[in-house]
């Protein structure tokens, strides 16, 4: 599988990553079994699966399954750890106390040595924040990231869910400071969810920040299982898929399977795309979880999967959503010196 350089960093990625969410669902009380109740068995053997396919980023965090999922993640790699990049998260709620949510210095050196502990390792390849917080000086979340870099417990450190702007001023500040910087974005991003085009990507290519796309099947709508089902299956589509499944997203599952049944057997909706993603500007890696091994053998093979320009550019038809401002006015009045990224 290929392997990528993570933004600017000396770290390779493979191109498809594997995500953790379902692990562990069935171990934290039932509150986690609708996302996913993927045991120990289960665990070890899609992870043996995914890296016989080549797969060497496996990404969790701390509060999937309360931390099981970490803790399966660890059991299930075992000897495998030093062969591998362990990417993993902290922001979210670990506790009752007032510290145990957020990007304060207190909550993110204690999150670590927790995940530290449940993974099993002596370093975390890639630490990132979960999300933004508006609480905590950035300087302050900055500085503990780069202590835990400078400790050696972590290796690089990158963000999720930022805006544009806050993941520039996260950068200067870095900079301004000569502190460990961010590496990596991980973002939503998928044909049904196109709006980091508008600002995320450009800033990151701009940054030289990496990519990590998560959902890149908006939570399997793309597969397109749920249009197959008849009236019964789209009425649980609508309800499993609350504002993702609008006429302009079932134009772009239609498109995908008219294309997959076009190229004959061998291709699927899922294939097509994360293959579109992959083939994206600044994407390092795409996350895909699954809920069985034949799912993820299917997921698995979007890294061999070459798409024809005639179906790239039907895809982006297909899913292609309005810019809107400032885009609009750099696009219609100075075109000519605002290339678009593509």
């Amino acid at each position: 599988m290929e392997q990528r350089f993570l933004g600017r960093s000396g770290l390779q990625v493979s191109v498809i990553g594997f995500g953790t969410m379902t692990f562990g669902g069935g171990e934290s009380g039932g509150k986690f079994a609708a996302i996913g109740t993927t045991d120990l068995a289960q665990a070890k053997r899609q992870v043996a699966l995914a890296l016989d396919h080549g797969v060497t980023l496996f990404d969790t965090a701390d509060n999937y399954a309360d931390g099981h999922a970490e803790s399966l993640l660890g059991a299930a790699l075992g000897t495998r750890r030093r062969d591998v990049v362990i990417a993993t998260k902290a922001f979210g709620r670990t506790g009752p106390s007032t510290h145990d949510i957020g990007l304060s210095r207190r909550h993110l050196v204690s999150a670590c040595e927790a995940s530290l502990r449940r993974l099993g390792t002596d370093w975390i390849d890639l630490y990132q924040v979960h999300n933004h917080d508006g609480l905590v000086p950035m300087e302050e979340t900055l500085r503990a990231l780069d202590d835990l870099v400078r400790a050696g417990k972590v290796r690089h450190i990158g963000c999720s869910n930022h805006f544009a702007w806050q993941l520039a001023k996260a950068i200067g500040l870095s900079a301004r400071h000569g502190l460990e910087s961010y590496v990596s974005q991980q973002i939503l991003y998928s044909l049904a969810y196109r709006q980091a085009e508008q600002e995320l990507l450009p800033a990151a290519l701009d940054h030289g920040v990496g990519t990590l796309v998560y959902s890149p099947l908006a939570q399997g709508y793309l597969s397109g299982k749920f249009a197959d089902a008849g009236s019964e299956g789209r009425l649980l589509a609508t309800r499993q898929f609350a504002g993702t499944d609008t006429p302009h997203a079932r134009g772009i599952v239609a498109e995908l399977a008219r294309l997959a049944a076009s190229a004959g057997p061998g291709r699927t909706p899922s294939q097509l795309a994360l293959a579109w993603l992959i083939g994206r500007p600044g994407i390092s890696a795409v996350i895909v979880g699954a809920r069985s091994e034949s799912q993820l053998r299917e997921n698995l093979a979007a890294a061999t999967t070459t798409l024809a320009a005639a179906e790239r550019t039907a895809l982006e038809a297909a899913s292609a959503i309005a810019p809107w401002y400032p885009r609009t006015a750099q696009r219609v009045f100075h075109p000519e010196r605002n290339p678009p990224i593509d």
